[in-house]
Protein backbone atom coordinates (compact mmCIF):
# COMPACT_ATOMS: atom_id res chain seq x y z
CA UNK A 1 0.00 0.00 0.00
CA UNK A 2 1.42 3.41 -0.92
CA UNK A 3 2.05 6.06 1.72
CA UNK A 4 -0.62 8.44 0.42
CA UNK A 5 -3.29 5.76 0.65
CA UNK A 6 -2.19 4.81 4.17
CA UNK A 7 -2.42 8.44 5.28
CA UNK A 8 -5.87 8.77 3.71
CA UNK A 9 -7.07 5.63 5.48
CA UNK A 10 -5.86 6.68 8.91
CA UNK A 11 -7.29 10.17 8.37
CA UNK A 12 -10.73 8.77 7.51
CA UNK A 13 -10.56 6.37 10.45
CA UNK A 14 -9.62 9.25 12.76
CA UNK A 15 -12.57 11.33 11.57
CA UNK A 16 -14.96 8.43 12.16
CA UNK A 17 -13.51 7.71 15.60
CA UNK A 18 -13.81 11.38 16.58
CA UNK A 19 -17.48 11.40 15.57
CA UNK A 20 -18.12 8.13 17.45
CA UNK A 21 -16.46 9.50 20.60
CA UNK A 22 -18.69 12.58 20.71
CA UNK A 23 -21.80 10.54 19.90
CA UNK A 24 -21.01 8.27 22.86
CA UNK A 25 -20.87 11.32 25.13
CA UNK A 26 -24.18 12.51 23.71
CA UNK A 27 -25.62 9.03 24.32
CA UNK A 28 -24.74 9.09 28.02
CA UNK A 29 -20.99 8.83 28.58
CA UNK A 30 -19.36 11.60 30.66
CA UNK A 31 -18.61 14.88 28.85
CA UNK A 32 -15.32 14.91 26.95
CA UNK A 33 -15.10 11.18 27.67
CA UNK A 34 -16.67 9.38 24.76
CA UNK A 35 -13.58 7.21 24.99
CA UNK A 36 -10.91 7.10 27.69
CA UNK A 37 -8.89 3.91 27.96
CA UNK A 38 -7.57 4.74 31.44
CA UNK A 39 -10.89 5.92 32.86
CA UNK A 40 -12.78 2.96 31.43
CA UNK A 41 -10.25 0.42 32.74
CA UNK A 42 -10.52 2.18 36.12
CA UNK A 43 -14.32 1.91 36.03
CA UNK A 44 -14.06 -1.76 35.06
CA UNK A 45 -11.70 -2.40 37.99
CA UNK A 46 -14.33 -0.84 40.23
CA UNK A 47 -17.11 -2.88 38.68
CA UNK A 48 -15.14 -6.04 39.45
CA UNK A 49 -14.63 -4.92 43.04
CA UNK A 50 -10.88 -4.39 42.70
CA UNK A 51 -11.39 -0.96 44.27
CA UNK A 52 -14.30 0.44 46.25
CA UNK A 53 -14.50 4.01 44.97
CA UNK A 54 -18.26 4.02 44.51
CA UNK A 55 -18.22 6.90 42.02
CA UNK A 56 -16.33 4.91 39.39
CA UNK A 57 -17.70 1.37 39.23
CA UNK A 58 -18.99 0.05 35.91
CA UNK A 59 -17.69 -2.63 33.53
CA UNK A 60 -17.24 -0.53 30.40
CA UNK A 61 -18.39 -2.22 27.16
CA UNK A 62 -16.11 0.08 25.12
CA UNK A 63 -13.00 -1.69 26.47
CA UNK A 64 -14.55 -5.08 25.75
CA UNK A 65 -15.39 -3.93 22.23
CA UNK A 66 -11.93 -2.52 21.54
CA UNK A 67 -10.21 -5.80 22.36
CA UNK A 68 -12.79 -7.99 20.61
CA UNK A 69 -12.90 -5.69 17.57
CA UNK A 70 -9.13 -5.91 17.19
CA UNK A 71 -9.28 -9.67 17.73
CA UNK A 72 -11.99 -10.26 15.11
CA UNK A 73 -10.38 -7.94 12.58
CA UNK A 74 -6.93 -9.48 13.02
CA UNK A 75 -8.37 -12.98 12.59
CA UNK A 76 -10.30 -11.88 9.50
CA UNK A 77 -7.20 -10.24 8.01
CA UNK A 78 -5.03 -13.26 8.94
CA UNK A 79 -2.92 -11.02 11.18
CA UNK A 80 -3.66 -12.77 14.47
CA UNK A 81 -0.18 -13.72 15.64
CA UNK A 82 0.49 -14.86 19.18
CA UNK A 83 3.81 -13.67 20.54
CA UNK A 84 5.15 -12.70 23.95
CA UNK A 85 7.74 -13.29 26.62
CA UNK A 86 9.51 -9.94 26.28
CA UNK A 87 10.39 -8.47 29.72
CA UNK A 88 6.96 -9.38 31.06
CA UNK A 89 7.30 -7.98 34.58
CA UNK A 90 8.82 -4.73 33.33
CA UNK A 91 5.85 -4.29 31.02
CA UNK A 92 3.50 -4.86 33.95
CA UNK A 93 5.31 -2.20 35.99
CA UNK A 94 5.37 0.29 33.11
CA UNK A 95 1.65 -0.28 32.53
CA UNK A 96 1.01 0.23 36.25
CA UNK A 97 2.77 3.60 36.30
CA UNK A 98 1.22 4.66 32.99
CA UNK A 99 -2.15 4.33 34.73
CA UNK A 100 -0.91 6.35 37.73
CA UNK A 101 0.04 9.16 35.33
CA UNK A 102 -3.31 8.97 33.55
CA UNK A 103 -5.25 9.19 36.80
CA UNK A 104 -3.18 12.18 37.91
CA UNK A 105 -4.21 13.94 34.68
CA UNK A 106 -7.67 12.29 34.69
CA UNK A 107 -7.46 10.78 31.23
CA UNK A 108 -5.41 8.81 28.73
CA UNK A 109 -3.89 10.32 25.55
CA UNK A 110 -7.17 9.58 23.74
CA UNK A 111 -9.18 11.56 26.29
CA UNK A 112 -6.56 14.32 26.25
CA UNK A 113 -7.43 14.92 22.59
CA UNK A 114 -11.16 14.79 23.34
CA UNK A 115 -10.72 17.26 26.21
CA UNK A 116 -8.86 19.63 23.88
CA UNK A 117 -11.68 19.28 21.35
CA UNK A 118 -14.16 20.17 24.09
CA UNK A 119 -12.28 23.35 24.99
CA UNK A 120 -10.51 22.12 28.14
CA UNK A 121 -7.36 24.25 28.41
CA UNK A 122 -5.91 22.02 31.12
CA UNK A 123 -5.28 19.41 28.43
CA UNK A 124 -2.78 21.76 26.74
CA UNK A 125 -0.40 21.35 29.68
CA UNK A 126 -1.09 17.62 29.59
CA UNK A 127 -0.18 17.52 25.90
CA UNK A 128 3.06 19.40 26.55
CA UNK A 129 4.00 16.97 29.31
CA UNK A 130 3.07 14.01 27.10
CA UNK A 131 5.38 15.23 24.32
CA UNK A 132 8.21 15.81 26.82
CA UNK A 133 7.77 12.30 28.22
CA UNK A 134 7.94 10.74 24.77
CA UNK A 135 10.98 12.87 23.94
CA UNK A 136 12.71 11.52 27.06
CA UNK A 137 11.89 7.95 26.03
CA UNK A 138 13.15 8.54 22.49
CA UNK A 139 16.58 9.52 23.85
CA UNK A 140 16.92 6.00 25.22
CA UNK A 141 15.57 4.42 22.02
CA UNK A 142 18.34 6.21 20.12
CA UNK A 143 20.89 4.72 22.48
CA UNK A 144 19.76 1.12 22.12
CA UNK A 145 16.93 0.71 24.65
CA UNK A 146 14.79 -2.35 24.06
CA UNK A 147 12.57 -4.72 26.03
CA UNK A 148 14.12 -7.56 24.00
CA UNK A 149 12.60 -9.97 21.52
CA UNK A 150 9.29 -11.80 21.65
CA UNK A 151 8.68 -15.50 21.07
CA UNK A 152 5.95 -17.45 19.31
CA UNK A 153 3.29 -18.83 21.63
CA UNK A 154 0.24 -21.04 21.23
CA UNK A 155 -2.95 -19.55 19.82
CA UNK A 156 -4.68 -20.47 23.06
CA UNK A 157 -2.44 -17.99 24.88
CA UNK A 158 -3.53 -15.19 22.56
CA UNK A 159 -7.22 -16.04 22.95
CA UNK A 160 -7.22 -15.77 26.75
CA UNK A 161 -7.78 -12.01 26.99
CA UNK A 162 -10.58 -11.90 24.35
CA UNK A 163 -12.31 -14.75 26.19
CA UNK A 164 -11.99 -12.85 29.47
CA UNK A 165 -13.64 -9.84 27.80
CA UNK A 166 -16.58 -12.02 26.76
CA UNK A 167 -16.86 -13.15 30.37
CA UNK A 168 -16.86 -9.49 31.49
CA UNK A 169 -19.66 -8.76 29.01
CA UNK A 170 -21.73 -11.63 30.41
CA UNK A 171 -21.17 -10.33 33.94
CA UNK A 172 -22.20 -6.82 32.88
CA UNK A 173 -25.43 -8.00 31.27
CA UNK A 174 -26.31 -10.58 33.95
CA UNK A 175 -25.42 -8.13 36.77
CA UNK A 176 -24.92 -10.67 39.58
CA UNK A 177 -24.78 -9.37 43.14
CA UNK A 178 -20.97 -9.49 43.31
CA UNK A 179 -20.57 -6.99 40.41
CA UNK A 180 -20.59 -3.32 41.43
CA UNK A 181 -22.40 -0.43 39.73
CA UNK A 182 -22.25 3.26 40.57
CA UNK A 183 -25.67 4.38 41.70
CA UNK A 184 -27.54 6.89 39.53
CA UNK A 185 -26.20 10.36 40.23
CA UNK A 186 -23.30 8.92 42.20
CA UNK A 187 -20.47 9.89 39.87
CA UNK A 188 -18.88 9.27 36.45
CA UNK A 189 -19.47 5.51 36.68
CA UNK A 190 -23.21 6.14 36.52
CA UNK A 191 -22.85 8.03 33.23
CA UNK A 192 -22.79 5.64 30.32
CA UNK A 193 -24.35 5.04 26.96
CA UNK A 194 -26.58 1.96 26.54
CA UNK A 195 -24.60 -1.30 26.55
CA UNK A 196 -25.32 -2.17 22.91
CA UNK A 197 -24.28 1.27 21.64
CA UNK A 198 -21.10 1.24 23.73
CA UNK A 199 -20.18 -2.28 22.63
CA UNK A 200 -20.77 -1.59 18.94
CA UNK A 201 -18.78 1.63 19.17
CA UNK A 202 -15.92 -0.24 20.84
CA UNK A 203 -15.98 -2.95 18.18
CA UNK A 204 -15.88 -0.35 15.40
CA UNK A 205 -13.04 1.64 16.93
CA UNK A 206 -11.11 -1.54 17.74
CA UNK A 207 -11.42 -2.72 14.15
CA UNK A 208 -10.34 0.63 12.70
CA UNK A 209 -7.43 0.95 15.12
CA UNK A 210 -6.28 -2.56 14.20
CA UNK A 211 -6.27 -1.76 10.49
CA UNK A 212 -4.52 1.62 10.83
CA UNK A 213 -2.16 0.85 13.78
CA UNK A 214 -3.43 4.05 15.41
CA UNK A 215 -1.15 5.13 18.27
CA UNK A 216 -0.53 8.62 19.60
CA UNK A 217 2.74 7.71 21.32
CA UNK A 218 3.91 6.11 18.10
CA UNK A 219 2.88 9.19 16.14
CA UNK A 220 4.91 11.62 18.23
CA UNK A 221 7.81 9.16 18.54
CA UNK A 222 7.97 8.61 14.78
CA UNK A 223 7.82 12.33 14.11
CA UNK A 224 10.72 12.99 16.50
CA UNK A 225 12.80 10.15 15.09
CA UNK A 226 11.93 10.19 11.38
CA UNK A 227 9.67 13.22 10.77
CA UNK A 228 7.00 10.66 9.83
CA UNK A 229 3.45 12.07 10.17
CA UNK A 230 1.20 9.11 9.27
CA UNK A 231 0.14 8.17 12.80
CA UNK A 232 -0.19 11.81 13.86
CA UNK A 233 -2.72 12.33 11.06
CA UNK A 234 -5.07 9.90 12.79
CA UNK A 235 -5.15 11.80 16.06
CA UNK A 236 -5.32 15.17 14.30
CA UNK A 237 -8.39 13.84 12.49
CA UNK A 238 -9.93 12.68 15.79
CA UNK A 239 -9.42 16.20 17.19
CA UNK A 240 -10.91 17.91 14.14
CA UNK A 241 -13.97 15.65 14.00
CA UNK A 242 -14.61 15.91 17.75
CA UNK A 243 -14.14 19.69 17.67
CA UNK A 244 -16.63 20.10 14.81
CA UNK A 245 -19.13 17.82 16.55
CA UNK A 246 -18.78 19.71 19.84
CA UNK A 247 -19.21 23.07 18.09
CA UNK A 248 -22.25 21.81 16.20
CA UNK A 249 -23.93 20.43 19.34
CA UNK A 250 -23.04 23.29 21.68
CA UNK A 251 -20.63 21.22 23.77
CA UNK A 252 -17.49 23.26 23.09
CA UNK A 253 -16.80 25.18 26.31
CA UNK A 254 -13.36 26.85 26.28
CA UNK A 255 -11.56 27.53 29.55
CA UNK A 256 -9.63 26.01 32.42
CA UNK A 257 -12.10 26.03 35.31
CA UNK A 258 -15.34 24.12 35.54
CA UNK A 259 -14.32 21.52 32.95
CA UNK A 260 -15.95 18.09 33.34
CA UNK A 261 -13.92 15.52 35.31
CA UNK A 262 -10.74 17.58 35.21
CA UNK A 263 -8.35 19.18 37.69
CA UNK A 264 -6.69 22.55 37.18
CA UNK A 265 -3.24 22.07 38.73
CA UNK A 266 -1.07 22.76 35.68
CA UNK A 267 2.16 21.34 37.09
CA UNK A 268 0.63 17.99 37.94
CA UNK A 269 -1.35 17.79 34.71
CA UNK A 270 2.02 18.27 32.99
CA UNK A 271 3.89 15.74 35.15
CA UNK A 272 1.09 13.17 35.03
CA UNK A 273 1.08 13.10 31.25
CA UNK A 274 4.89 13.26 31.16
CA UNK A 275 4.85 9.96 33.06
CA UNK A 276 2.29 8.57 30.59
CA UNK A 277 4.37 9.59 27.56
CA UNK A 278 7.60 8.32 29.11
CA UNK A 279 6.27 4.93 30.25
CA UNK A 280 4.31 4.30 27.05
CA UNK A 281 7.28 5.22 24.84
CA UNK A 282 9.29 2.61 26.75
CA UNK A 283 6.42 0.16 26.27
CA UNK A 284 6.15 0.84 22.55
CA UNK A 285 2.61 2.16 22.41
CA UNK A 286 -0.15 4.17 24.11
CA UNK A 287 -2.90 2.47 26.19
CA UNK A 288 -5.18 2.27 23.13
CA UNK A 289 -2.44 0.61 21.08
CA UNK A 290 -1.70 -1.83 23.92
CA UNK A 291 -5.33 -3.00 23.94
CA UNK A 292 -5.36 -3.38 20.16
CA UNK A 293 -2.12 -5.40 20.17
CA UNK A 294 -3.51 -7.56 22.99
CA UNK A 295 -6.51 -8.31 20.78
CA UNK A 296 -4.13 -9.24 17.95
CA UNK A 297 -2.52 -11.91 20.12
CA UNK A 298 0.35 -10.01 21.72
CA UNK A 299 0.49 -11.47 25.22
CA UNK A 300 3.02 -8.83 26.34
CA UNK A 301 0.37 -6.19 25.65
CA UNK A 302 -2.13 -8.33 27.57
CA UNK A 303 0.24 -8.18 30.55
CA UNK A 304 0.44 -4.40 30.08
CA UNK A 305 -3.37 -4.30 30.22
CA UNK A 306 -3.22 -6.17 33.54
CA UNK A 307 -0.66 -3.60 34.74
CA UNK A 308 -3.07 -0.81 33.79
CA UNK A 309 -5.90 -2.61 35.62
CA UNK A 310 -3.76 -3.11 38.73
CA UNK A 311 -2.62 0.52 38.61
CA UNK A 312 -6.23 1.70 38.52
CA UNK A 313 -7.18 -0.46 41.49
CA UNK A 314 -4.11 0.62 43.46
CA UNK A 315 -4.67 4.30 42.67
CA UNK A 316 -8.18 4.32 44.11
CA UNK A 317 -7.43 2.04 47.03
CA UNK A 318 -4.53 4.22 48.19
CA UNK A 319 -5.73 7.71 47.28
CA UNK A 320 -3.44 8.35 44.31
CA UNK A 321 -6.04 9.46 41.76
CA UNK A 322 -6.87 13.13 41.26
CA UNK A 323 -10.36 14.54 41.49
CA UNK A 324 -11.96 17.81 40.47
CA UNK A 325 -10.47 19.25 43.67
CA UNK A 326 -6.95 18.53 42.44
CA UNK A 327 -4.17 15.99 42.97
CA UNK A 328 -3.51 14.24 46.26
CA UNK A 329 -0.20 14.17 48.14
CA UNK A 330 -0.07 10.40 47.65
CA UNK A 331 -0.68 10.85 43.92
CA UNK A 332 2.14 13.38 43.60
CA UNK A 333 4.54 11.01 45.34
CA UNK A 334 3.47 8.14 43.08
CA UNK A 335 4.02 10.19 39.90
CA UNK A 336 7.54 11.20 40.95
CA UNK A 337 8.27 7.59 41.90
CA UNK A 338 6.95 6.48 38.51
CA UNK A 339 9.27 8.86 36.65
CA UNK A 340 12.21 7.53 38.70
CA UNK A 341 11.24 3.89 38.06
CA UNK A 342 10.87 4.53 34.31
CA UNK A 343 14.33 6.11 34.25
CA UNK A 344 15.86 3.14 36.10
CA UNK A 345 14.23 0.73 33.62
CA UNK A 346 15.36 2.81 30.65
CA UNK A 347 18.96 3.21 31.83
CA UNK A 348 19.43 -0.40 32.93
CA UNK A 349 17.92 -1.86 29.76
CA UNK A 350 19.93 0.46 27.53
CA UNK A 351 23.17 -0.55 29.27
CA UNK A 352 22.21 -4.24 29.11
CA UNK A 353 21.36 -4.09 25.40
CA UNK A 354 24.58 -2.26 24.56
CA UNK A 355 26.63 -4.83 26.49
CA UNK A 356 24.98 -7.69 24.60
CA UNK A 357 25.50 -5.93 21.27
CA UNK A 358 29.21 -5.45 21.97
CA UNK A 359 29.85 -9.15 22.69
Amino acid sequence: MNVRKEKAEIGIAGLLIGVIAVLLALAGNPANMGFCIACFIRDTAGGLGLHRAEAVQYIRPEIIGLILGAFLMSVGRKEFSVRGGSSVMLRFVLGFFAMIGCLMFLGCPFRMILRLAGGDGNALLGLLGFICGIYAGVQFLKRGYSLKRTYRQSKGEGAVLPVIQIAFLILLVAAPAFIFFTAAGGGPGALHAPIVISLVAGLAVGAMAQITRLCMVGGIRDFILFRETRLLIGFAAIFVAALIMNLATGHFVPGFSGQPIAQTDGLWNFLGMLLVGYSCCLLGGCPLRQLIMAGEGNTDSAITYLGLLAGAAFAHNFGLASSGKGPTANGKTAVILGIIVCTIIAVSNTISQNREASK
